[in-house]
């Protein structure tokens, strides 16, 4: 998916370019007839300016968002050659093939990085006192602070306070008030995680990409997550779902397995 939006990106450019140059083409009578009358103002070079640095603009966030460490120098290049007409070393289609291409093997390579560090960590971490570890030891959890109140069982829908963070301690969501989210539509991981708590109590929940989100979604491929979860009830109803609701479970990291 995400390979998908970064190549359109790229073709989103190339259609700005190409309507620009129609649009160009269409409006030369009304040019020609605009040429004949005087100049209306002189910051016309200032707007221009202007224009011509925020269009570089786009064009870096669109270079940025495809994913690949462009070479710079024969990006200007690139553009200064097909504003003198020069033929490009590449065909558009062929372009695109190759931009493809590249970022396989930077996901490739990005999703091979991930998982040995995930499972560095798991394996080093299972050595700390005080850790324990579920599902094989794809999931380990440490507490934090004991509670006292009821227990989440299996199907429960626990009202809970979390902060995401991903291996190098970056947040990626955090709860703003207590949500109750459903044990049946979150990753297996969380799940495993969380059953077992009390009321009160403060876990760290450590999971495995297997048991989160492996190589789908919008996250870094496998990536291991950290979950800082406490308890507010163990079991309360879950309200009425709205798009408020429904913004706020996708920041759960998107622990909804029905995203997947």
């Amino acid at each position: 998916m995400k390979k998908q939006i970064r190549i359109l990106s790229l073709l989103s450019l190339i259609a700005i370019s190409s309507l620009c140059a129609e649009e160009k083409a269409t409006a030369q009578p009304k040019a020609t007839q605009a040429a004949a009358q005087p100049a209306a103002s002189t910051s016309q070079p200032v707007e221009i300016a202007r224009l011509s640095e925020a269009f570089g603009h786009v064009i870096g966030k669109n270079l940025e968002n495809i994913g690949v460490k462009f070479d710079m120098a024969q990006v200007i290049k690139g553009l200064q050659d097909a504003i003198a007409g020069k033929e490009s070393p590449m065909s558009e289609m062929e372009c695109i093939q190759a931009i493809a291409s590249v970022q396989e093997k930077i996901f490739k390579d990005q999703c091979a990085e991930n998982l040995k560090r995930a499972e560095v960590f798991l394996a080093d971490n299972a050595k700390v006192e005080g850790v324990i570890a579920l599902e094989d030891g794809k999931v380990q959890y440490r507490i934090v602070e004991k509670g006292n109140g009821a227990e989440i069982e299996s199907h429960f829908s626990p009202q809970i306070r979390y902060t995401g963070k991903y291996l190098d301690g970056s947040v990626f969501g955090a709860s703003k008030e207590e949500e109750t989210i459903s044990l049946d539509e979150i990753i297996p991981g969380l799940k495993a995680g969380l059953i077992g708590m009390r009321e009160g109590e403060k876990r760290t929940v450590y999971i495995h990409p297997d048991l989160a989100y492996g190589t789908n979604g919008y996250l870094p491929p496998n990536s291991l997550l950290t979950f800082d979860v406490e308890i507010v009830k163990a079991n309360a109803p879950i309200k009425e779902t709205t798009e408020p609701d429904i913004k706020a479970k996708n920041e759960i990291a998107e622990v909804k397995t029905d995203i997947r």
